[in-house]
């Protein structure tokens, strides 16, 4: 359980939403843990575009609940012009939450963005039909998208889940699991991760699942390149690129060798 669950009488119940002014102050405080550039609260509210953009989207999200619609699309309007950062009015955003950079960050009207997420610039939480409803991404607890991933549609990426830089999401993301690729691939375990709690702002350590599918076909170039040369009666000095593959490798590891083989009549062909 969490520590904003609340329990009565062993049943557990939704707790009070904090006030705004409390998510504001919640908003700032989170900025010092994540970027260490942050030096004091006059800075962040005056120079930070992330927090402007949010300030402004907190107070058009209270008038869009009341059932207003030009003056908070108003306020959305003029926040995009001073932050370069498009957040629509509808957008349900969590507490502590924080856009690093902030250029050029579009998140859609039905987006739902829990506690304690992260974005980088260029991050997109878009829609992928007209239709009326929902239309954009739900992220859980603690997510992490980094800079111009693109994430699209009615999609929900679960709690403490990472979206790697320049990745496109359009399929459900399991809590606790890194996104890398275009499309988006769900590449590493939650019992892989290399911080066990905390925000893992390492969004820029991603697996390479098309680099070790390159090593993979690599390696098996350099196994028939070996029986070639052995068929052919000569000796073969090609080195394959890994012998045990521990799922690990984030890129094709090539010295060249089969190339430098291929050059000293090393390797006959036909």
């Amino acid at each position: 359980m969490s520590a904003e669950q609340v329990t009565v009488d062993g049943i557990e119940v939704a707790p009070r939403a904090p006030g705004l002014l409390a998510m504001l102050r919640e908003d700032v405080a989170c900025v010092f843990e994540r970027d260490p550039a942050a030096r004091n609260r006059l800075e962040l509210l005056t120079i930070y575009p992330g927090i402007q953009a949010l300030v402004m989207h907190r107070f058009a999200h209270v008038l869009w609940r009341r059932g207003l619609r030009y003056l908070p699309r108003l306020i959305s309007f003029v926040s995009r012009l001073f932050t370069n950062i498009d957040i629509h009015p509808g957008a349900r955003i969590g507490r502590r939450f924080f856009i690093d950079h902030g250029a050029c960050v579009v998140i859609g009207e039905t987006a739902e963005i829990g506690n304690d997420v992260t974005l980088y610039h260029g991050v997109t939480l878009g829609g992928t039909t007209w239709s009326a409803g929902k239309r954009h991404p739900t992220l859980g607890d603690g997510v992490v998208v980094g800079a111009g991933a693109k994430i699209l549609g009615p999609i929900t990426v679960g709690d403490r889940a990472r979206v790697a830089a320049n990745s496109v999401v359009i399929e459900d993301v399991t809590p606790g699991m890194t996104v890398v690729g275009i499309p988006g691939r769900m590449v590493l375990p939650k019992s892989q991760r290399r911080i066990a709690g905390g925000i893992d702002l390492d969004h820029h350590q991603m697996p390479d699942p098309v680099g070790k599918a390159i090593a993979c076909l690599l390696e098996r170039i350099a196994d028939l390149e070996h029986d070639v040369a052995r068929l052919a009666g000569a000796q073969s000095t090609v080195q394959g690129a890994c012998r045990d593959c521990d799922d690990t490798c984030s890129q094709p590891a090539f010295d060249g060798s089969v190339h430098a083989a291929a050059q000293q009549g090393v390797i006959r062909h036909g």
